[in-house]
């Protein structure tokens, strides 16, 4: 990864070998590592440290990795990127609809590592976002991009760079249809071929953050993709 900058990764494991190989391999560009060997010390350490991305194994000792991802997500918005032995279609929605921005499976090498951090750490810079344009509004909501912010009103919603990127599709659309495919493409950019499943849980996070900020609703429109209008609460 040329160019990239030094990162300080949190990786969650209850296996000292695994933690100690990823390590080794992310340390070969630089990049600094947290460890944690169970869920309880990784959400303090996630909360005590401010890592710039998470490594998370699903299975460990005390609250398991879907539910350290989801305390994760509330006290922050690193991204994080699921490393587990589980293949499963089902552990990788549920894992993705918790928050996590992408999901490895073991064994793995060392390029496909490296490669899948250096993608979720492009979509989360806030560079990128700048050069979709310029501020934009609806129905009491306000992106910026060039401080990848979201606000309704003046709350500030606390969103991951996925939920950002999806939101300021569908804001950018101004109450038009955004068809599932594009969406998609908006929140992952790095992925060719994106899964249209992973919308709906990142949607309905999504949805749960507008909707108790006040701000307009995301409505699906079956079959066909997503768009937001104002919000029907009175």
């Amino acid at each position: 990864m040329p160019g990239s900058r030094p990162l300080r990764i949190l990786v969650v494991d209850d296996d000292p070998a695994m933690v100690g190989a990823i390590t080794a391999l992310v340390g070969t560009e630089g990049h600094q590592v947290i460890t944690a060997y169970d869920g309880l010390t990784a959400v303090r350490r996630f909360r005590e440290e401010h890592p710039d991305l998470v490594l998370l194994d699903l299975a460990m000792p005390g609250p398991d990795g879907f539910t350290v991802a989801g305390q994760i997500r509330g006290a922050g918005s690193a991204p994080i990127i699921v490393v587990s032995g589980e293949s499963s279609e089902g552990a990788k929605v549920k894992a993705l609809g918790i928050g996590a921005d992408d999901y490895l499976v073991k064994p793995f090498g060392r390029a496909e590592l490296l490669a899948r951090i250096a993608a979720v750490m492009r979509r989360a810079d806030r560079g990128e976002a700048a050069e979709l344009g310029g501020p934009a509004t609806f129905e009491g909501l306000a992106l910026d991009p060039a401080r990848h912010e979201a606000r309704v009103g003046a709350t500030l919603l606390v969103l991951t760079p996925t939920e950002y990127r999806l939101l300021e599709s569908l804001v950018r659309a101004a109450g038009d249809l955004v068809p599932h495919l594009r969406l998609a493409r908006a929140g992952w950019p790095g992925e060719q071929d994106p899964d249209l499943l992973w919308l709906k849980p990142h949607l309905a996070r999504l949805r749960s953050k507008l909707d108790e900020a006040g701000g307009p609703s995301i409505v699906a429109v079956r079959g066909v993709g997503y768009r937001v209008e104002p919000s029907s609460r009175v």
